[in-house]
């Protein structure tokens, strides 16, 4: 069971462009998906933003994240930079 606990927490991670860091230790990252239409089968690109923990401030707008889930820091922050 612990093998499968794992491998929800490898797929948990994300990866995704900096947009935003202008917050004290919050970084706004971009992570862009693609889904297929149900009906006519076409690909549709989807981009959703979360804002991620940065301890450090080190993290600059262009740059590109790692971010996995963590307890929750505040309303909106559920992530912090792998």
């Amino acid at each position: 069971m612990e093998k499968n606990s794992t491998n929800n927490k490898i797929s948990a991670r994300k990866k995704g462009v900096v947009v935003s860091d202008k917050s004290d230790k919050t970084i706004v990252v971009a992570v862009e998906s693609f889904k297929t239409h149900p009906k006519y089968l076409k690909k549709i690109k989807s981009t959703k933003k979360y804002k991620v923990h940065d301890e450090e401030n080190k993290y600059k707008v262009g740059d590109v994240v790692e971010i996995v889930p963590t307890k929750p820091m505040s309303k909106d922050k559920y992530y912090k930079v792998a």
